[in-house]
């Protein structure tokens, strides 16, 4: 078999619109894919108590409403990553083709920040309102499939002031590294769904830093 020369083999792609474009995708479906299972209860929730208002309506429009601005508000920041991705592919500190950090002090940075937002009283906030659905329901009800759509918005920018800098730990360990994904997920999953979650937000929140310390410090 003819093999490919080397340089064909590792040449990374050129950032044009369309490649953006792709980018974008790939950024959106791999937020869909490990945040929609943490924000499941309060979909559901949603569907339940959208019937008992309106029972004729089956709520199936406001529900695919209220996913659709859920889905939104991470596909705002799958905007933001895909810029970044851009910038850092550019400044040779995330591999083209691999998709992940070449940079001991990059990879060490990511950690720390993720560590310290773990403790942030943002973060908290955000948490706790991921892990209440009931209560979020009831605070921000808003009647209408126009309604639902801004709920679907708001509640995802709560998720993704919780999550942000835990998704930024893609560039670590490797955007397309599918074992990295699945646990970051269930990092995210286990934080909104456990009964002492904010505990666990704290315990990986002290191993991210000594990680990254011992990288920035090595």
């Amino acid at each position: 078999m003819t093999r490919m020369p080397r340089d064909m083999v590792m040449t990374p792609a050129v950032w044009t619109p369309a490649y953006a474009l792709v980018m974008l995708g790939m950024w959106w479906v791999m937020m869909v894919a490990m945040m929609v299972p943490s924000a499941a209860p309060t979909i559901l929730l949603y569907v339940r108590v959208q019937r008992h208002h309106q029972p004729d309506s089956g709520g199936a429009p406001p529900a695919v409403a209220f996913l659709s601005g859920y889905l939104l508000a991470w596909l705002l920041f799958s905007v933001a990553a895909t810029l970044l991705h851009a910038l850092l592919e550019r400044s040779g500190l995330v591999h083209g083709m691999l998709m992940w950090s070449s940079s001991r002090t990059l990879t060490g940075t990511l950690l720390l920040l993720a560590g310290a937002w773990q403790f942030t009283p943002l973060k908290h906030a955000c948490l706790v309102q991921c892990r209440s659905p009931a209560a979020w329901l009831a605070q921000h009800w808003q009647p209408g499939a126009l309604g639902a759509l801004r709920m679907g918005v708001h509640h995802g920018l709560f998720c993704v002031g919780c999550c942000w800098s835990l998704m930024l730990l893609l560039f670590a360990g490797g955007v397309m590294n599918l074992v990295w994904i699945a646990g970051l997920a269930i990092i995210v999953l286990l934080e909104k769904l456990l009964p002492r979650g904010e505990w666990l937000a704290r315990g990986s929140g002290v191993l991210l830093l000594a990680a990254g310390g011992m990288l920035v410090l090595a």
